[in-house]
């Protein structure tokens, strides 16, 4: 099986609030023929917050206050007249316009409505025998490139961000529009249809000040609900931020928000034991140092952006969208593996040198697809709930 440490179902070893729902996405994989545990205390609280519709601060992710689900128009463009799709895997429509950068940036809607009609009017593919039913598809990508530049929250501005590592599109600096991202499209992810850029901040070992890159980022596109109803593909040129840059508080065993240690088999997700500090896990046997994030799943249909990031999208609750948010988009979800295994110093990141935590954690999501395959794979994997990987359905 490719890519092997991060398979859709994690069981941990201990017991946490969502092991029900744990229990219950694991029999449907092995229904499918899957039997791949890894040990995880993120995927944990990942499903049970899937199973719940909601996030889970566990993965460095808040919920959204009253302000953070308004937004200046509460219409929004949820469909539209079907037109003939060829539904292709070759390279489709053009990115959105060069857009202003900073503040509200407005959709294309002549280019939503034309993929939303596109989508509208695709054939599912047959589905295969052996496929799951998890409704996800991915793009696993490698490390490209580290600057202190951020696309999103500075745009324009080179060298004022803390460090990023970013992977994916690997033209990325402060100076990125969506435009870009479809013209300059080498990746180092996979599909290569996939031409966005991911980042978080960049993880240091403490005891050398060396950074420390991911080894493996799995970028999960799921549905985070128990139905798939009116299910919309991504818009091209959506950003948006999951978790807390400024956030600055002690990541003790068990706590929310921490890294984790995870391989296949039983093990000690916390560690086997922890750093000095006790932020940090040190795993044992041939675990490492994991991290998982989840994005919103819900859109106002109107902006690519706001001033804060999090204005025009939100996160479902009790399975479905809130009439300020109606579009239900992919939920995508950063999982993501270090080389590292800890060390009695620890580590710190590019946003919290000074407390050496974990919990300033964040991932950043400049999302541009090729609209063919973006609509595809929505269709196929997540609107009929089928397990999908890189390049279509998943089959044992």
């Amino acid at each position: 099986m490719p890519y092997s440490p991060f398979r859709g179902s994690h069981v941990g070893t201990h017991s946490r609030p969502g092991v029900l729902g744990l229990l219950t996405r694991d029999r449907r994989v092995m229904a499918a023929g899957v039997v791949v545990v890894i040990v995880g205390a993120a995927a944990v609280y990942l499903t049970y917050a899937v199973a719940n519709g909601e996030p889970s601060d566990a993965l460095a992710i808040t919920s959204p206050t009253a302000a953070e689900t308004q937004s200046p128009s509460d219409s929004a463009a949820t469909s539209a007249p079907a037109a003939t799709s060829t539904g292709t895997e070759t390279p489709s429509a053009a990115a959105p316009p060069r857009s202003p950068n900073g503040g509200w940036i407005p959709v294309d809607q002549a280019a939503w409505t034309e993929q939303v009609n596109a989508y509208n009017a695709l054939t599912i593919d047959p589905v295969p025998a052996g496929v799951g039913n998890l409704p996800e598809f991915r793009a696993d990508c490698q490390y490209s490139h580290s600057l202190a530049d951020d696309p999103i929250v500075f745009p324009g501005l080179s060298g004022v961000s803390h460090m990023h590592s970013f992977v994916g599109n690997d033209a990325v600096n402060a100076n990125t529009v969506a435009e870009d991202l479809m013209t300059i499209t080498a990746t180092t992810c996979k599909p290569n249809l996939d031409h966005s850029s991911y980042w978080v901040p960049t993880l240091y070992d403490n005891a050398t000040g060396t950074p420390v890159e991911t080894t493996g980022f799995r970028v999960y596109y799921r549905s985070a609900m128990n139905n798939s109803t009116g299910q919309m593909p991504t818009p091209n040129g959506l950003r948006m931020i999951s978790g807390d840059a400024t956030k600055k508080v002690p990541t003790p065993r068990g706590a929310y928000g921490q890294f984790y240690c995870a391989f296949y088999g039983p093990g000690d997700l916390d560690g086997i034991a922890r750093s000095t500090n006790g932020n940090w896990p040190i795993c044992g046997g041939n675990a490492t140092l994991h991290f998982m994030l989840r994005f919103p799943d819900c859109w106002d249909g109107q902006h690519l952006d706001s001033p804060n990031h999090k204005d025009h999208v939100a996160y479902g609750y009790n399975n479905a969208c809130p009439a300020s948010h109606p579009v239900k988009i992919p939920a995508i979800t950063f999982d993501i593996q270090y080389g590292a295994k800890g060390t009695p110093e620890g580590y710190y990141l590019s946003s919290d040198k000074e407390g050496k935590s974990a919990s300033s954690m964040h991932g950043d999501a400049f999302v541009v697809w090729d609209v063919d395959t973006m609509n595809k794979r929505t269709k196929n994997c997540i609107l009929q709930r089928r397990t999908c990987d890189n390049y279509g359905y998943y089959t044992t």
